[in-house]
């Protein structure tokens, strides 16, 4: 059996983005609007992906890329997906076009209370530079800023290109 394929986000997603949305996010999930706002920007200075497993989305990915910079904007997989490494695909992908980008540094915000998720990030060489407080609404719940270098790969994603779904995963970040 092969692992997800990865290709990019398009309109006709948006079903199912939305649906795993309100899964993984609950009420902090993003609107159609606000996705379909996201895509409109696309490829000039975002980067969706969708991973698809036997026909199934089962995850997707943004970033937004901009001068130097790249910022992780979400991460999501379907719960029983979970723990085979798509989150790591899905970063990975985000890593990779950063770097094709010419990005130097990549950050990304995850709830403070979601450890899955910063676990993931800090194998992948992510650290943390701040708390954004009240970030996330209307939960109101605290956001720990990560930050990693984009030029050279990290040892994870050597480890994963050479060993693929033998990587720590995260069912979703944001």
């Amino acid at each position: 059996m092969t692992g997800p394929s990865l290709r990019a986000m398009t309109t006709s997603d948006l079903p199912s983005v939305l649906e795993l949305e309100a899964v993984i996010f609950g009420e902090e999930a993003w609107s159609r609007e606000m996705l379909a706002g996201e895509l409109g920007q696309q490829p000039a200075s975002r980067y969706y992906i969708v991973a698809e497993e036997g026909g199934a989305l089962v995850g997707y990915a943004g970033m937004l890329a901009a001068g130097d910079q790249a910022d992780v904007l979400t991460i999501a997989v379907t719960t029983s997906r979970w723990g085979r490494g798509i989150g790591s695909l899905l970063l990975t992908a985000l890593l990779a076009e950063a770097r094709r980008r010419g990005s130097a540094e990549m950050f990304l915000e995850v709830r403070a209370d979601n450890v899955r998720a910063q676990r993931l990030y800090k194998w992948w060489g992510f650290s943390e530079v701040g708390i954004r407080r009240g970030y996330y609404q209307p939960s109101g719940t605290d956001a720990i800023v990560m930050r990693r270098d984009v030029a050279a790969p990290s040892d994870a994603e050597l480890s994963a290109a050479g060993r693929p779904g033998l990587v720590p995963d995260s069912g979703g970040a944001r």
